[in-house]
């Protein structure tokens, strides 16, 4: 349980997990957004974000939250444990509905320095779209992990606890 990574759709709770995995079994925790989005929501190039992006994999532990899928072949073979959040679109949308409102025109921590929250229709089409565009990709590259790689996929976020339970059995093994 030395890398675990945390994917899904926005809005389906991969920040809230990661930081109550990385609590749970003290592991250091990378949340990308905080990575990619710099001072007024800036981004970095590809090839600036690839080199970050490597850089943040090729560190011995980690609990790394994100989809990011442009760097799914950067971080997907580091991983020990990948944990797919893929819940109802509907579910997802109105988390990010609730996130904004709560957030708006405030900072978030897991956001880092990007900006206050602000509400975006294009980041509501993508979560929309997810489903389609999205799941199917994620589902193919999970089919490929190794052997030596653990996937969990949650469908619901009642399913939750037992994964923290099953890692905090791993965490107490070692």
């Amino acid at each position: 349980m030395q890398r675990i990574l945390v994917i899904g759709s926005p809005g389906a709770g991969k920040s809230t997990l990661a930081s109550r995995l990385a609590e749970c079994l003290g592991l250091p925790l990378i949340h990308l957004d905080r990575e990619y989005f710099g001072p007024g929501w800036t981004t970095p190039t590809k090839p600036e974000w690839r080199e970050r992006v490597k850089a943040l994999a090729a560190r011995p532990a980690w609990i790394m939250d994100g989809n990011y899928a442009s760097t799914f072949d950067i971080r997907v073979p580091r991983a020990t444990v990948i944990v797919w959040l893929d819940l109802p679109r509907w579910q997802c949308m109105l988390s990010v509905l609730w996130r904004v409102a709560r957030y708006y025109r405030r900072p978030r921590l897991d956001l880092g320095s990007a900006g206050p929250e602000r509400f975006d229709w294009s980041f509501m089409r993508w979560i929309w779209s997810y489903p389609s565009k999205m799941r199917p990709k994620t589902a193919h590259m999970l089919e490929r992990l190794r052997p030596d790689q653990r996937v969990y996929i949650l469908r619901s976020r009642s399913d939750i606890p037992a994964l923290e339970a099953e890692l905090a059995t791993f965490r107490e093994a070692a």
